[in-house]
Parts: structure tokens; C-alpha cells; sequence
């Protein structure tokens, strides 16, 4: 979901816009940059170096089309990518929005740097005293693909260290996951191709891109061996795109954005399905099908409830065979009314809208990506996972004594693990 821009406002509003590219492919998201500072002579490219990220030093360039305006080193006090917004990328962008207030900035993120992490940085972040915001105009995220090697990272079972591209010691994160997410984050994805590429390849992973990010517009370029810049740079720049109020992805369904499309037959060999349910799931059951669930999608994504736990809602994200389980927080039905005012608008707009006088806003809601995906074989599997029509009959109270493998992987931050009567969320 877009806001439509307010062209007025836009008008008024005097900040540099900065578009943020990112992409696991360097070379592609090189070439996007580089073809966009072709079409403007103000506009200015921010890249940054993390080769030397672990030893605690961050090599920066600024460039326009024509010259460089800069290149420098930050010595971090952490080798990491948190430190490397905090300490660079942030007091980069307000810097340059000072000393450059007539050019917008392209900010091109290395690889291991997934653009939800900029946004969260930079919609808290400041620079003596000055507010990220206050300074720069988030335009739009674009997501760079290389046609020739996406599909093969978004199956992989690789983890960064094994590309050598881990931004600390303890980063351990798969390959799959940070390529998915920065796909998913996007406002635009644009897919670099080459001449020649085998015209069904194009097709399934234009079919594949467009449900894992049915939100975003999608660009392709490469097929001729020309690429007409200033027809990128009007799909690109200056679009207006990004809506910093959406969610991020495991947020999203909480608070009533979509997380996918149902497309049981797809096309080109792609897919994809949404699974929904009031009733929560069996721990043991579910625990037993995660394997299965996870091997059959490239991705999965959503919220889910289990019934030994009533207080938490569980974010789940698969991608590349592997799982994570994360805590999202309580359901509102599981905290006191007056404790309601705590979560957002949208938030509560959501659980008003779809309160169900037994269960309150619990729900699951689960969205799968695949190469054929067995719809209805997924689907029966995961409602074998949830209780039964005995073991609902058998009430909430009972539910507590089921076997369940996840104890203790979601602690609350309080002991509110209770439903609370079912009012709805907003009166």
C-alpha cells in the first residue's frame, strides 16, 4: 500500500531527496547508480567500501558524473552495520545536504546492508542535534536484481561468512534472507539483465519478483545492450514512492498491510498462497511440520499464534530451507485496555477491524512464494498443525498443558499473558 503523493507539499518541501539503492549483486547496483548520475550533473552517489567493516574501518566515495567530490575512511568503535549508519552513512547524508542543499543524493548500500535497517536508523536517527529527516527526503528504496544470479542466491543455503561478506563476527545471516528482504522492502525492484537472456528464465523471475513484492513497480533493463538512462532515471528518481508509515515486513500483517497474493496456479512456474486462521496452533504439530513447511517455498512470511502461548504474537520468516521464529509482542486481547494506546493507529485499526469476540485480534496469517507450490497439499498440512474441533471444545484453560517445543523462545516483557475480555481495539 502507497500514499498518493501531496504535489503541493512536494513543492514546498525543500530537502534533498535521497534514493537508496540496494542490491546483492555490487556490479548491478554499480551500473544502476552510474546510469543514473549520467542523466543529472547535480546528482550526487554516495557508496561505501565494507571490505575492511570487521577490523573496524569504513572507506567512503561521493561522486557526481563528473568527479569526485570525496573519499574518506571511518575508524568505527564496532565493526558493524549498525555502527556504519550511525557513525557514517547518517552524518554523510545531513553533511551533504548542507554543503549540497540544490542536489538530490543516491545512496548505493553494499551487499550485506538490508535497506529496512537504513530506513529504522534514519527515521530515529540525528546528527548533532539535527533530526535525519529534518535534513534529507526519503524519495524511494529500489532493489537491484542481476538476472543471471537472483533465483540461485534466493535458493541458496549459503550465509554471508561463506562469501566472506559477514559485516561482524557474529553476523550470521543467510544469504537467502538478506537478498529476499531487500526485494521485499522495496518501493521499485529493478531487474539488470544482459542481451540474450533465455526469454522463459525473464519470465519466471519476473513472475517470481512481482509475488514477493506485488507492492512494488518493477523495472527491467539490459535486454538491448544500450540502456536508456534518462528512461531509468524517470522510473527511478524523484518518484515519490516510499511511505515511511508502512511496516516493515514482519509488522505488516499486525497492523492490516498486505504480506502476499493468493496465486495457486501462477504462471511460469511460479506461485503462491495466503493461509488464514482464527484458531491457534497445536505447538507439538506445528513443531513436527516446520521442516516439510520450509522445504516445499522459497519464502514464507507472516504472524502466527500457538495455543500454549496466548500472550505472544510469533513473526515467522523463512527463505533458503532455513526458519526464524520472532517475537512481534502481545496480542492487544492479551493486554489490559488501557495498555491499547501503546501500539499504533494502524495497529488498532486492524484488530478493530477483524475482533473476534472469542480469540480478539489472534490470528494467523501466513503468505508462501514457490517454484509449484502444492497449495492444497500446504494447506492441509498446516490445518492439521491447528487445534481441533475437541481440542478447542476442551477450552483455553486446557491449552496450557499441551506439549510444546517453544517454550521459552518468546519471553514477553511482562507477565500480561492473559486474554483480557474480548472488547474490541477501538472503541
Amino acid at each position: 500500500m502507497k500514499t498518493v503523493s501531496n504535489k503541493m507539499g512536494d513543492m514546498n518541501d525543500t530537502r534533498p531527496r535521497v534514493t537508496v539503492l540496494a542490491g546483492f549483486s555490487a556490479a548491478a547496483t554499480d551500473a544502476v547508480a552510474r546510469s543514473l548520475l549520467l542523466t543529472d550533473p547535480s546528482l550526487i552517489l554516495v557508496a561505501h567500501d565494507l571490505a575492511g567493516v570487521r577490523d573496524g574501518v569504513v572507506r567512503r566515495t561521493v561522486r557526481t558524473a563528473g568527479e569526485v567530490l570525496e573519499e574518506g575512511r571511518t575508524d568505527l568503535v564496532h565493526g558493524c552495520v549498525s555502527c556504519t549508519l550511525r557513525e557514517d552513512v547518517l552524518p554523510t547524508l545531513v553533511r551533504l545536504s548542507r554543503a549540497h542543499p540544490a542536489s538530490d543524493l543516491v545512496l548505493a548500500l553494499p551487499p550485506a546492508i538490508e535497506p529496512e535497517a537504513v530506513a529504522a536508523a534514519c527515521a530515529v536517527g540525528s546528527v548533532d542535534g539535527v533530526a535525519v529527516t529534518d535534513a534529507v527526503r526519503f524519495d524511494s528504496y529500489v532493489a537491484v536484481v542481476e538476472a543471471a544470479g537472483v533465483v540461485d542466491d534466493l535458493c541458496s543455503t549459503d550465509s554471508l561468512r561463506d562469501r566472506g561478506l559477514h559485516a561482524a563476527g557474529n553476523d550470521e545471516r543467510a544469504v537467502a534472507d538478506v537478498v529476499v528482504r531487500q526485494i521485499e522492502f522495496a518501493d521499485t525492484v529493478v531487474v539488470w539483465s544482459s542481451p540474450g537472456a533465455d526469454a522463459f528464465e525473464r519470465h519466471r523471475l519476473a513472475a517470481l519478483l512481482h509475488r514477493l513484492a506485488p507492492w512494488a513497480a518493477h523495472v527491467h533493463v539490459g535486454d538491448s545492450p544500450k540502456v536508456d538512462c534518462t528512461g531509468l532515471a524517470g522510473r527511478l528518481l524523484r518518484t515519490g514512492r516510499h511511505d515511511p508509515g508502512v511496516p516493515g515486513m514482519m509488522g505488516r500483517a499486525l497492523e492490516g498491510y498486505p504480506i502476499g497474493i493468493h496465486d495457486r496456479h501462477g504462471e511460469h512456474g511460479v506461485n503462491a498462497m495466503l493461509f488464514r486462521s482464527r484458531r491457534p496452533f497445536h505447538p507439538q504439530r506445528l513443531h513436527d511440520a516446520l521442516d516439510d513447511l520450509t522445504a516445499e517455498a522459497l519464502r514464507g512470511r507472516g504472524q502466527l499464534w500457538i495455543a500454549t502461548q496466548p500472550g505472544t504474537a510469533i513473526a515467522w520468516e523463512s527463505s533458503g530451507g532455513g526458519l526464524l521464529l520472532g517475537n512481534l509482542g502481545h496480542w492487544l486481547a492479551a493486554l489490559p485496555r488501557e495498555r491499547w494506546d501503546e501500539a499504533s493507529d494502524m495497529r488498532r485499526l486492524a484488530a478493530d477491524a477483524a475482533w473476534d469476540p472469542y480469540y480478539g485480534d489472534r490470528g494467523t496469517v501466513l503468505s508462501f512464494v514457490g517454484f509449484g507450490l502444492d497449495v492444497d497439499a500446504m494447506t492441509a498440512t498446516l490445518g492439521r498443525c491447528l487445534l481441533t474441533d475437541a481440542e478447542i471444545a476442551d477450552g483455553a484453560e486446557s491449552w496450557g498443558a499441551l506439549p510444546d517445543p517453544f517454550a521459552d523462545f518468546f519471553p514477553l516483557d511482562d507477565g500480561a499473558d492473559q486474554p483480557a475480555s474480548a472488547e474490541r481495539a477501538v472503541s
